[in-house]
């Protein structure tokens, strides 16, 4: 099928259009391009030294020759999009334009390379400074993955000359949601609309025009759009006035001119042009400006994003010690968008679930989210925007800073939520589990082994976001907060709108340490945990104070000789805080470690290192003591921390499964999140390796009688449908909830179906509390009938509110009907039915169903063709799918399949899902050992606990 749900539409008319209108709208872009030309002349660049004359071949790699450097663009687009469609209007989804990039010569060359995908350039000039047009020998689209468009010219380009490189183009615009791209969604009602949206990052500017499509090619962009009339246009910079009319080919069009964007990377364009309404207000020197549907914006819905925008970027001024950079700050909130958000500077864009939210639908959790991802594009704002890595290997000075500053900023904005302790699951527990794989990757990636854009897209994983912020916490917490701050603006300042890479960071931030007269090393300690794969185990034994490191692995003996710089901060029993650092691979003696009597030691104070701890049996058994005795003597993060430990050391076989299990026992009197969360991702492993076993029921009565306390602490809470005060207490709530349900405790499961029904008895009035919807969804319609389903699923065809119907979305994946688990399956390949961003999580969702988990997996085996093609290009979408369908996998058979799967389909096709999968088959392999080495011995430990009073 050909790309693009739009496409028989388009078809049905592009020949006319492109060869109709094209050639007048090109005409009358450059026309109004050359009368701006008159108007603002070109200044001359500042001089370029000389250079030894390069090569004047192709390119040696994927990357561009670094002969030619850009300073500037001048951009037209016109999209034929008609933002309604009325009886007798033939929409169409092409786009034609023309850009011309002013370049300056730095090396010998008589060909020059621009990045082009998808594009057919009609049109090529060369010129020189003086207007002089160069004769072009040969020009040709390279036929691989490099994307170079080639022009050979029939002279040589002179060391510090300037050109200019004119090109005229057109294209389609599909809903792949890369490059330029169609959104469609429902105003009023049921009235069709549509809108122009884009999403560069990472390699995705060249399908918009020809260009040096790579962060290092920094340039300024002038930027023209060419739009319907009754639209508006936007882009990075404000416009430098109202829209101009015009005319072409009988039918009136707007011109929008924009300001020169501030030099910047190609993959921060943006454009959009839409029906949108706006929240705005004053923000010191820039406007703030919050845009989505015009029925959201008037039910209010942006009011909370608007709120917290401007003290978001006071903070960061404050941190950064440079002002924001821009006079605008424009928000969106598109209907279709394949990542969460994208940091477009001056224009970001968001999914409408991360961006809007709706007191009394919204739920806490969608609150967070959207405050947090605002947090994390605002924090690009500067670092990424201003200062940007040099290559995509070092993605992860980009990803990881905003992931760990965005709690920074959220504090700031929401303190009571207390949301910097969530750093630790929310990140580190998670990435822990993908970084203690043999098929995990270093932070920074040798630069010639990211070349191509389905390379570069498989970066954009939990590695980059979430060990990226786990290690720079580390970092901060080492050398101090303060510090770090101090080194992080000395490091933008130094760097402002061009390129640096980790090496700087590491510069301006041990500048930092010396000035404060610290004898921290920090490139030396931090080259360890960004270069190397994986992260370590710290083993203590208290009986000796011997303390060891290894490189820690969930399924083998590392075969690295890897060594990290570790500072470890402990507390022993009633006693302070000590602080060390393990810089060899030991085991070395220290008294530090070493305890008397009853003592205990816990390593690892509120995990701000990202490292695992082991012990000597003895000082486990004390902690396991001290937890029943009083676990307030804890903190909170570490009683969270001791059962993630546990159980993955127990799964890597340091300690006995039982130990794990042991610390849970406790939790009967623990009603705090971070623990109970902990507890429950981990035994949510057990649930899928047992869930199709006899060890399930035993299990479940073990859950059943743990999760009672919690289940009452909260039940008046629940039935009186009011909010706990705390934030986190609010998600233990709707965690005591979803495992009470799920384990049989009736009350629950009654009240769930009550709650539900009352809906269905009177549907226009939900009275089921906005955080616990989700899981009351969810379990009433796993024990209900197709009548739950059907009412859910009207319900969510009809919901106006992006949360909400991904409430009911994820609610719809619960059922136990395998007939209606195989129906939604193929809904996700329906974009009128599940829009393609909500694809994948779709199918996620009914994998992690056990009735519906082989049916997810033949599904995507069956249709992967399609699905790689119709999703393959947005970031981390196959490889979440295959670790999605694959979480279950613990057998021979499944692991057959999924080698079968990997020798049918080669790299090409699996794109971005190619790391995923033989990360994929690595899991299965090491759960098929753990499983079978366990299984006994947990039914065991089940069975008699769940017996005992």
């Amino acid at each position: 099928m050909s790309k693009g749900v739009y496409i028989s539409k388009a078809l049905a008319v592009a020949t006319v259009v492109l060869t109709v209108s094209a050639v007048g709208a090109i005409i009358t872009m450059i026309t109004i391009f050359q009368l701006q030309v008159n108007e603002n002349p070109p200044s001359r660049p500042p001089t370029v030294p000389v250079t030894t004359e390069g090569p004047t071949g192709p390119p040696p790699n994927m990357r561009l020759p670094n002969n030619l450097v850009p300073e500037e663009y001048t951009v037209y687009l016109q999209p034929y999009l008609y933002p309604e469609v009325y009886n007798g209007t033939n929409q169409t989804f092409t786009f034609t334009g023309n850009s011309t990039v002013k370049f300056k010569c730095v090396k010998v060359t008589n060909r020059i390379y621009v990045h082009s995908k998808d594009l057919n350039v009609t049109s090529v000039w060369v010129t020189d400074e003086s207007g002089m047009s160069l004769p072009i020998k040969a020009k040709s689209l390279q036929e691989d993955d490099s994307n170079f468009f080639e022009i050979k010219l029939q002279s040589r380009l002179k060391v510090q000359g300037t050109y200019h490189l004119f090109t005229a183009f057109e294209g389609e615009m599909f809903d792949d949601l890369t490059g330029i791209y169609v959104s469609q969604y429902t105003e009023n009602g049921d009235e069709e609309r549509f809108l122009v949206a884009s999403q560069m990052q990472p390699t995705d500017a060249r399908k918009v025009f020809p260009c040096f499509d790579e962060p290092a090619m920094k340039a300024v962009f002038r930027i023209t759009m060419i739009h319907r009339e009754k639209t508006r246009a936007h882009s990075n910079a404000k416009e430098t006035g109202p829209p101009k009319t015009t005319e072409i080919d009988g039918e009136k069009w707007l011109i929008t001119e924009f300001h020169p964007t501030n030099k910047m990377s190609t993959y921060l364009l943006a454009f959009i042009v839409s029906t949108f309404d706006v929240k705005e207000t004053k923000y010191q020197r820039s406007t703030v400006r919050t845009w989505a549907r015009p029925e959201a914006i008037k039910a209010g819905h942006a009011d909370y994003a608007q709120k917290i925008t401007g003290d978001i970027l006071k903070f960061y001024e404050e941190l950064y010690g440079i002002s924001y950079p821009l006079n605008k700050l424009d928000q969106m909130a598109l209907p279709d968008f394949g990542a969460g958000a994208m940091e477009n500077w001056g224009l970001i864009t968001y999914r409408e679930t991360a961006l809007l939210y709706e007191e009394g639908v919204s739920s806490t959790s969608n609150k967070e989210w959207v405050a947090t991802v605002i947090a994390h594009e605002l924090a690009h704002q500067w670092f990424g925007n201003l200062v940007t890595m040099k290559w995509w290997n070092d993605l992860w000075l980009n990803e990881g800073f905003a992931t760990y500053i965005s709690y920074l900023g959220v504090d700031r904005v929401e303190p009571s939520w207390n949301i910097k302790d969530l750093i630790v699951l929310n990140d580190i527990q998670a990435v822990f589990q993908v970084d203690a794989l043999a098929s995990s990757h270093p932070l920074s990636s040798n630069e010639m082994d990211v070349q191509t854009p389905a390379v570069i897209s498989q970066l954009f994983d939990s590695i980059t976001y979430s060990k990226g912020a786990a290690v720079l916490r580390m970092l901060s917490d080492y050398i101090s907060d303060k510090v770090f701050q101090n080194g992080l603006q000395s490091y933008l300042k130094a760097n402002q709108y061009g390129n640096a890479d980790y090496k700087d960071l590491w510069s301006h931030l041990q500048e930092a340490v010396n000035a404060n007269k610290d004898n921290y090393n920090v490139a030396e300690v931090m080259d360890a945990w960004t270069k190397q794969m994986g992260y370590p185990v710290v083993t203590i034994n208290t009986m000796n104070g011997a303390v060891s490191q290894q490189h820690f692995l969930l399924n083998q003996t590392s075969p690295y000789n890897f060594l990290w710089h570790i500072p470890i901060r402990l507390m022993k029993s009633n006693k302070g805080l000590t602080q060390d650092f393990l810089n060899e691979k030991g085991p070395v003696t220290k008294e530090v470690y070493e305890t008397t009597g009853k003592e205990w030691i816990l390593a690892n104070v509120n995990c701000t290192g990202y490292f695992r701890v082991n012990y000597n049996q003895e000082n486990w058994e004390r902690l396991l003591q001290q937890l029943i005795d009083d676990h307030h003597e804890i903190p909170v993060i570490n009683r969270g921390q001791l059962i993630d430990d546990a159980f993955n050391l127990a799964r890597a076989k340091y300690i006995d499964v039982t130990l794990a299990l042991n610390t849970t026992k406790y939790l009967l009197n623990d009603t705090e999140f971070i623990p109970w969360e902990s507890a429950l991702k981990n035994l949510d492993y057990f649930i899928l390796m047992f869930d199709r076993s006899e060890v399930y029921g035993p299990m479940k009565a073990y859950l059943r009688k743990q999760v009672e306390p919690l289940y009452r602490h909260f039940e008046d809470l629940t039935i009186n449908s009011t909010v706990p005060e705390e934030h986190t207490a609010q998600y233990n709530q709707i965690n005591a909830i979803s495992v009470a349900c799920s384990n049989d405790i009736r009350d629950c499961i009654d009240m769930a179906k009550a709650q539900f029904q009352r809906w269905m008895t009177d549907p226009s009035t939900n009275r089921i509390p906005p955080n616990l919807r989700s899981t009351i969804y969810c379990n009433a319609i796993a024990a209900g009938s197709e009548a739950e389903w059907e009412f859910a699923w009207e319900k969510y065809q009809n919901a106006t509110i992006a949360t909400e119907k991904d409430k009911l979305r994820y609610a719809l994946s619960c059922t136990k009907d395998i007939w209606l688990l195989s129906r939604y399956l193929s809904y996700t390949l329906d974009p009128e039915k599940i829009r393609k961003m909500d694809a994948v999580s779709t199918i996620n969702y009914i994998a992690r169903n056990v009735a519906g988990q082989s049916l997810a997996w033949d599904f995507i085996q069956s249709q992967w063709t399609y699905i790689s093609q119709e999703y393959g290009g947005g970031i981390m979408s196959l490889g979440s799918l295959i670790d999605g369908v694959t979480q279950r996998f613990s057998s021979e058979f499944e692991l057959q399949k999924l080698k079968q799967f990997q020798a049918e389909h080669a790299e090409d096709t699996l794109s971005s899902g190619t790391r995923a999968l033989q990360q994929a088959i690595e899991r299965t392999q090491a759960n098929i050992k753990w499983v079978k080495e366990n299984k006994q011995t947990v039914l065991e430990w089940f069975r008699r606990e769940s017996a005992a009073s």
